[in-house]
């Protein structure tokens, strides 16, 4: 049976991808995106035109991760046009590169706001209502950087990613007896297929960048072209969609906490095994290992 589901940052990238796959799955899926009627006005056009040429339910809402009254209006209009709301997918994620040194604190202030509150914005308009029906789906969007390797001018956007997997793996506890479960899908770094490094800002402080670029010339681009030699020739975007796909038609409570999809393989599922495991061990060691799985919740 087609679930209900919202994806935040759906006007391109891993969220467009998403989003069209999760509708061919046969799902009714809203891209959420902002600035639906100015700058994204053409992916609101070419998500309407997939929908008709597939013959699927793939539809556009307004939503800003920025603004708590945009999530809450987008929240509201999914539940003004279906019965639930089944899946809240976390994508929306912004990026930036440059020597860490050069940011200033408002601008990882930014990077903050839109990889980890913007989550929180969303989940205060959705989870009253995945709590009232005692049913539901939380993916978050993660990244194998929380874990894994993680090369130097990247640190804003590593930061914000690790703050965002400390705040799901929390609410998947604190969600599991309200029968709500919790996934965290973990891409690794594609080079190609995304608009991530295109549309990245870079530090305001031109001169600390200067300086960098005395001993680490051209760093981003030495990263971007070992990363992208790592990958295995088949490597694609499309596997992120995919897993996500996957994981939505997997039955409830059977789900995976964690999904890995790292072409370069840098080790972050090796280390997210180990500290999952341990959370689990200890969840269980102080009698609250029912907090691991989604329940129905008996008192």
């Amino acid at each position: 049976m087609g679930k209900t589901i919202v994806i935040t940052g759906a006007g391109s990238g891993f969220g467009a991808l998403s989003a069209r796959a999760l509708a061919r799955a046969g799902h009714t899926v809203y891209a959420a995106m902002r600035d639906t009627t100015g700058r994204n006005a053409s992916r609101v056009a070419e998500a309407a035109s997939y929908a008709a040429e597939h013959g699927v339910d793939l539809r556009t809402v307004e939503l800003d991760v920025l603004s708590q009254e945009s999530a809450d209006a987008a929240i509201a209009t999914i539940l003004t046009e279906q019965p639930a709301l089944d899946v809240v997918i976390h994508n929306a994620g912004h990026m930036v590169t440059g020597p860490t040194e050069g940011f200033t604190p408002e601008e990882l202030s930014a990077v903050y706001d839109t990889n980890v509150l913007g989550t929180q914005r969303v989940n205060r308009a959705a989870l009253p209502h995945l709590r009232a029906q005692e049913h539901g789906l939380l993916v978050w969007i993660g990244s194998t950087s929380t874990k894994g390797g993680t090369p130097p001018y990247l640190a804003p956007y590593f930061a914000a990613k690790a703050a965002m997997d400390s705040l799901a793996v929390s609410y998947a506890g604190e969600l599991a007896r309200y029968n709500i479960e919790t996934t965290i899908v973990v891409p690794g770094s594609f080079t190609t297929g995304t608009n991530h490094f295109v549309t990245g800002g870079h530090p305001a402080e031109r001169e600390v960048v200067k300086a960098y670029e005395e001993r680490y010339a051209g760093m981003m681009e030495q990263v971007s072209r070992r990363l992208a030699a790592l990958a295995p020739a088949d490597a694609d975007v499309s596997q992120v969609a995919d897993a996500i796909v996957k994981v939505v038609d997997t039955p409830h409570g059977t789900r995976p906490f964690r999904v890995h999809i790292d072409p370069a393989n840098d080790g972050s599922q090796e280390v997210s095994d180990v500290a999952d495991r341990i959370r689990a061990e200890f969840l269980t060691r102080i009698g609250l290992d029912d907090l691991l799985t989604p329940h129905t919740y008996t008192g």
